[in-house]
């Protein structure tokens, strides 16, 4: 395998990871809690989903040969509250991310050295990758805190348990021998 082809596989992995945590934290809530904004500055899980469903379209539509900020993207409403279900955030949610797997998907090694332009600034598309990988984590990221808030006690774990790192260390040392 080329370091290309590695580097597309590894992407589309990680993105994988992310939407799963994404996923997993959905499971555990319950329909007000996706509408649940700890102030009045702060985006609620669904707005968060919004805002990503948008620039997953907008970036992953036609990723290859059109500016990845579409005209008929309106970023600023995604942060608006808009009257939506449980069922609407999560179908968003795969929405978004089928639409980025489709993309990625695709990519040949050759492609990665290719530009592509966002808001007209020219990225090569693995720079255009790493760019979104660093994006969605980091909204992944705040969609699992305000999950883990409202679940609080009841929250089940996305990674390793407080107070368990050694015996993960440890089972992770027996699988990879």
């Amino acid at each position: 395998m080329s370091f290309e082809e590695g580097f597309i596989k590894d992407t589309i992995k990680r993105l994988h990871y992310y939407k799963e945590l994404g996923d997993k934290s959905f499971e555990q809530l319950e329909e007000k809690d996706f509408f649940y904004q700890p102030s009045a500055e702060s985006n609620s899980i669904a707005i968060i989903v919004q805002h990503l469903l948008g620039n997953m379209l907008s970036r992953f539509t036609d990723f290859l040969t059109e500016d990845g900020e579409k005209t008929w993207r309106k970023r600023d409403a995604e942060f608006e509250i808009m009257d939506i279900t449980k069922a609407d955030v999560i179908s968003f949610w795969n929405n978004g991310w089928a639409c980025v797997f489709n993309a990625v998907e695709n990519l040949k090694p050759g492609d990665l050295i290719k530009t592509i332009y966002i808001r007209t600034e020219p990225l090569l598309v693995y720079d255009a990758l790493l760019r979104q990988l660093a994006h969605y984590p980091y909204h992944v990221g705040q969609i699992v805190f305000i999950a883990k808030m409202i679940k609080d006690r009841e929250w089940k774990t996305l990674s390793i348990a407080k107070g368990h790192s050694n015996a993960f260390n440890e089972q992770m040392k027996k699988e990879n021998k």
